[in-house]
């Protein structure tokens, strides 16, 4: 084996670091090339659905998740004014996963727990403080030209690439990929504070409807890891940023939601824009997308970050037939065909729905709404189903099934 047959990994995020692990423990030699120097700690996707746990399962993180972690067996629809509209039991997937729940904890703690395990395989070569700058694939390989920290540059070559470098990726800019979708035209603010929701009866993951100011709620572990929530609202896109970032402004807005929590302290703030978009092509030649660079989406329902850790998965496990000659090469050309139709048909459209539920501004639809998730979680076989496409458990066996 020499270095050009290692397969290069733009991006040492929850996709790009899954990959690598995925890779590594079948026998794949990889380089993860991390633009940031030190890890990001700011507050991003925190929740786990059960075939995440699945596939981390070998590799000794679930349990490290469940160390870790908070277990969240039931998540809730509320409304701002009337407050429960419905809850539902995950317990109803027992028949379709070993994880019928949620598992909650933030997204940099897990890429600390992968990073650590990749960095302990002699296969593996992780590298902080190095930008992609270019790419150029031939017949043979892929080579990267790296803008390092220290602002000097140099190359690497590989047998192929991963782009899981964000939704503003060089490396699916680097190939011409459209990226199409749209942008939401509001921001979403995510406030993170030390009040405790639970006595209020609010499960540990919840959305709550509202025409004017819905929101999400849902529990963390925290740096001490005793529990911290984290709130998500949409602001009015002419909102002057600093303003909605001010610690005192957003214990107002926690106010005028839960007027207990005054007496409560913010942790911290964060505003970020909001897309839905999906490349219009997964693979090009040797170079892949995965992850935020192949898709994004509003956080609403917790899916874009498992999204990019089953695509790390489907990738992984072709990529390694086809880099021990066990497959042809078409093989890779099944991972674009199954994500990409996953992505658009249930990751977007699922997403979608989930906001236009919440900010439904039609009385009489609301109504029609709020009857719907009532009749759902009362009836056991309709409850499953439709955790079965919350849980992302419908996207995967549908991804199965293109050939």
């Amino acid at each position: 084996m020499n270095a050009s047959d290692r397969v290069l990994i733009a991006g040492g995020g929850p996709a790009g670091m899954a990959a690598a692990l995925f890779l590594t423990a079948r026998g794949v030699p990889v380089t993860v090339l991390e633009r940031s120097l030190t890890p990001h700690d700011d507050p991003r996707a925190a929740t786990y659905h059960p075939p995440s746990l699945e596939m981390l399962e070998a590799s000794g993180v679930t349990a490290e998740l469940h160390e870790r972690g908070i277990v969240t067996r039931t998540w809730q629809y509320r409304d701002r004014r009337e407050g429960l509209v419905a809850e539902f039991d995950l317990g109803v997937l027992a028949p379709d996963t070993r994880y019928p729940y949620r598992l909650q904890c933030e997204q940099h703690k897990l890429v600390a727990m992968m990073e650590r395990r990749v960095a302990a395989s002699p296969l593996a070569v992780v590298i902080h403080g190095a930008e992609v700058a270019g790419v150029a694939q031939d017949a043979d390989g892929v080579t990267v030209e790296l803008l390092r920290a220290d602002g000097s540059r140099d190359s690497l070559r590989g047998a192929w690439l991963i782009g899981a470098d964000g939704g503003r990726s060089a490396v699916r800019k680097s190939q011409g990929i459209d990226f199409k979708g749209f942008t939401w035209p509001e921001r979403f603010l995510v406030i993170t504070t030390t009040f405790d929701f639970e006595p209020l009866g609010f499960a540990y993951s919840c959305y709550t409807m509202d025409p004017v100011e819905w929101s999400a709620t849902f529990k963390v572990p925290g740096e001490d890891g005793r529990g911290i929530w984290r709130c998500v609202f949409p602001t009015d896109p002419e909102a002057d940023e600093a303003g909605l970032l001010d610690f005192a402004r957003a214990a107002d807005r926690l106010a005028a939601f839960v007027p207990g929590s005054r007496a409560a302290r913010v942790v911290h703030t964060n505003l970020y824009g909001v897309h839905q978009r999906v490349a219009e092509r997964y693979r090009q030649g040797r170079v892949f997308l995965a992850g935020d660079a192949a898709h994004v989406n509003n956080p609403l329902g917790g899916m874009g970050l498992n999204f990019g850790l089953h695509d790390a998965h489907s990738l992984a496990e072709r990529l390694a037939k086809v880099w021990h000659g066990e497959a042809p090469d078409s093989l890779l050309d099944q991972y674009d065909r199954q994500r990409r139709a996953v992505a658009e048909r249930y990751l977007q459209a699922q997403t979608i729905s989930n906001k236009q539920t919440l900010e439904e501004r039609d009385p009489a639809q609301r109504e029609l709404r709020k009857a719907e998730m009532r009749a759902t979680a009362a009836d056991p076989a309709r409850a499953r189903q439709f955790l079965l496409r919350t849980a992302m458990i419908e996207g995967l066996r549908a991804a199965a099934a293109i050939p």
